[in-house]
């Protein structure tokens, strides 16, 4: 009896990886590269943080922008190639398992999946800087002047979003596909609009962002301290671009549309992104204005002062459906990590959470468990909006981590020099070629120094008391502590591919 090996170049061919085909493949090009773009989500990050990186560190603040985008370019040369060689769900859960270990790959899906869990908390509060703008019947809880009538109504709003991405997730991948194609295509319309309108009404030139503008002159370390606080606010947008590789299960041909969505998707949040951004602080008719630096103002406020008649409230509009799409590609790219963790019993109940249903082709127990965790983490922001920012500020840090956990392997397989894999080149697949090392040396490094940057224990960041301020430290200890006693006690002995989802040895007489 000879095994029959299935050829490498398939592109839809699970078996190369132990697992049998179960998800729907019916994602096109626009699809993949639209789940990137909507987790990156151009206008649900620059204008939530924005009023963030403005009143820490002014309008010199924006040079974090492109700081940030070339150490991610660097991360996402380095997933491109593992897209082209490793198209499955859950991809930083199974490229660190492929790259690394066992252990390095459970821990990096452990701190991505808890770290996205509470990203669709914290992407969900957007909601309220943007829907009371646009009527005041949004604002169910108070009149917006009590103390926690803000905290409160923005877990009322978000628990309704969740509750709408659970249900478009539970149907199926075909239904939130088309949603969320649909709903980038307004935000990239929308998005670039908003910057030649605001291109149009700008009052003050580029050497705006070549000046401090005294901001940082009360730190110990001046104005560079501001600004690597302030490089928070950018950290905390560009990321997620791996989405469009979580989804490669259900991608057509996604061995060459998953490398190719990657890098269009964090291409396009830059430029475009950059440009409001840019011509947003260009266009502000006055920089000293306090609202500016504020939660109530910020870009939205810059936005509404520019724009002309009802355009201000379109595009709010258009904001509210990023958030939507933003959150709706959050929450399915935990679905596929749970999934892809679950199928190899690596998560308690692994049978359950790894189940298809047969109608949809798709998991709906972790769509509805991941939904019902995240609503109750929105609690947390009731009376407790400080812990629950220091909750979110540390989930973006696990998937910096978790990112680590991917990149650094892999660097460590080129110096053995096992990377990259003959078949990629041969393929004509994705390749960096002989720029490689520099690329994964530079996402190392990036990757290792941002992590600290976003760690560091700052109380104006974190608040107090002490568990807060070290929070980063404390948090993330715990979390992946408990994680580890699961591993260490039941996880080590179980974690394997389930007889459901194993791929069936196909032999020849």
């Amino acid at each position: 009896m000879v095994v029959k090996e299935q050829s490498v170049s398939d592109d839809n061919g699970m078996e190369d990886f132990g697992y049998r085909e179960s998800l729907d493949r019916s994602i096109g090009k626009f699809a993949s590269f639209a789940a990137g773009v909507s987790y990156i989500s151009i206008l649900t990050g620059t204008f939530q943080l924005f009023y963030f990186g403005f009143g820490t560190a002014g309008p010199a603040y924006l040079w974090s922008w492109p700081l940030v985008f070339v150490g991610q370019v660097a991360v996402a040369l380095c997933f491109m190639e593992l897209a082209a060689k490793y198209p499955v769900a859950g991809s930083v859960y199974n490229w660190s398992k492929a790259l690394g270990s066992r252990i390095v790959g459970w821990s990096s899906g452990w701190l991505m999946l808890t770290a996205s869990i509470v990203t669709l908390s914290a992407v969900v509060l957007a909601l309220q800087m943007n829907l009371p703008r646009l009527w005041s019947g949004f604002q169910i809880i108070g009149d917006g002047t009590g103390q926690y009538d803000s905290a409160g109504n923005a877990v009322v709003l978000g628990t309704v979003l969740i509750v709408f991405t659970t249900a478009v997730n539970a149907f199926g991948v075909r239904l939130m596909s088309r949603i969320n194609s649909a709903g980038v295509f307004i935000e990239l319309i929308a998005a670039v609009l908003i910057a030649i309108i605001l291109a149009a009404n700008w009052t003050r030139g580029p050497q705006v962002f070549f000046s401090t503008h005294g901001y940082g002159a009360g730190e110990s370390g001046g104005y560079l301290s501001a600004f690597l606080v302030a490089t928070l606010a950018s950290g905390y947008v560009m990321y997620g671009f791996d989405t469009a590789s979580s989804l490669g299960e259900e991608t057509v041909e996604p061995r060459r549309t998953a490398p190719k969505a990657i890098f269009r998707a964090v291409l396009a949040s830059f430029v475009i992104g950059g440009a409001i951004l840019v011509f947003a602080v260009m266009a502000a008719p006055d920089l000293k204005d306090p609202q500016i630096g504020s939660t109530t103002g910020g870009l939205q406020y810059i936005v509404q002062q520019v724009m002309w008649g009802p355009l201000g409230r379109i595009f709010l509009v258009c904001i509210v459906i990023a958030v939507t799409v933003c959150s709706l590609a959050v929450h399915t790219a935990a679905i596929r990590l749970a999934f892809a963790m679950a199928r190899d019993n690596a998560l308690p109940f692994g049978d359950k959470l790894a189940r298809v249903h047969p109608k949809t082709q798709t998991p709906v127990v972790p769509a509805v468990l991941i939904g019902v965790l995240s609503a109750l983490i929105l609690a947390i922001n009731v009376s407790q909006p400080k812990i629950f920012t220091v909750l979110t500020s540390i989930a973006v840090i696990m998937i910096y981590l978790a990112y680590l956990m991917v990149t650094g392997p892999m660097l460590k397989k080129r110096l053995r020099g096992q990377w990259p894999p003959k078949d990629l080149s041969e393929g004509g697949y994705f390749s960096m070629g002989r720029w490689g090392m520099f690329v994964n040396i530079v996402a190392v490094v990036w990757g290792i120094g941002m992590a600290l940057n976003l760690a560091w224990p700052r109380a104006a960041i974190y608040g107090t008391p002490w568990y807060n301020t070290w929070g980063a430290f404390v948090y993330i200890g715990a979390i992946l502590g408990a994680g580890l006693l699961w591993y260490a006690i039941k996880g080590r002995k179980s974690i394997g591919t389930l007889a459901s989802h194993a791929a069936e040895v196909r032999s020849d007489v």
